[in-house]
């Protein structure tokens, strides 16, 4: 009896010897060249993209860059702009090389401080200076004027009379240009301005003006 209940244990020890306990083969990894050419061709681009970049950003031109508020009809000068070191990103900005010509020109319409000049910003005459315009200094008093006035501004001018037997508050000039602006007055918002205004409009307003009958309205957006 003891010797037929130990020949199947000594089977079983021999089974776990056998082929059974072997470890199965395992295949040879499958090479992907298309996907290797591929990663190769990323990192290249990218590097290319990124050198491009560095290239780009290089390529920089120097331009004209308005730092005070210039009026339309009025003048540049020397302390209303700067050099300015821009991407050249065909954009086609007057160069600094040509401030000379800048300076000898006229704006074409109101330009604010921080705006890079281009050629149709400037011409080499004005309107607002030519036939049929005279140009009229105004001093005045505190409340005449409102603050924040400025070369470039438009205004209109306003007849305010000092007696009720003169007549009615009436406008003079519809749409002035503020040619130019002084420093105010310690005790209030008066100064002197001089304003560009139709020809025949001008004697009215002088004769207003040494009165202290005359008073000017900003007109924000007829810049």
């Amino acid at each position: 009896m003891r010797t037929s209940e130990k020949q199947p244990a000594a089977n079983a020890a021999a089974g776990l010897s056998g082929p059974a306990s072997r470890k199965l083969p395992v295949p040879p990894r499958e090479r992907k060249p298309a996907l290797a050419a591929l990663a190769v061709l990323l990192i290249l681009g990218g590097a290319l993209a990124t050198t491009l970049l560095v290239l780009s950003s290089g390529d920089r031109v120097s331009a004209i860059r308005v730092i005070q508020q210039v009026g339309a009809g009025q003048q540049f000068t020397k302390e209303a702009i700067e050099e300015v070191k821009i991407a050249n990103d065909g954009v086609d900005y007057v160069s600094w090389s040509q401030r000379n010509k800048v300076l000898n020109s006229f704006a074409t319409v109101t330009i604010l401080p921080g705006t890079l000049f281009i050629s149709e910003m400037g011409a080499e005459t004005t309107s607002e200076l030519g036939q049929g315009k005279a140009t009229v200094g105004l001093a005045l008093k505190p409340g005449q004027m409102p603050a924040g006035v400025q070369e470039g501004d438009r205004v209109q001018v306003i007849f305010v009379p000092s007696r009720a037997s003169e007549g009615e508050s009436r406008v003079l000039a519809a749409n002035a240009l503020v040619f130019s602006a002084g420093d105010r007055s310690r005790t209030g918002n008066s100064g002197q301005i001089t304003v560009v205004v139709e020809a025949p409009a001008a004697p009215e307003i002088v004769a207003a003006a040494s009165s202290g009958q005359v008073a000017v309205a900003e007109l924000p957006g007829a810049r």
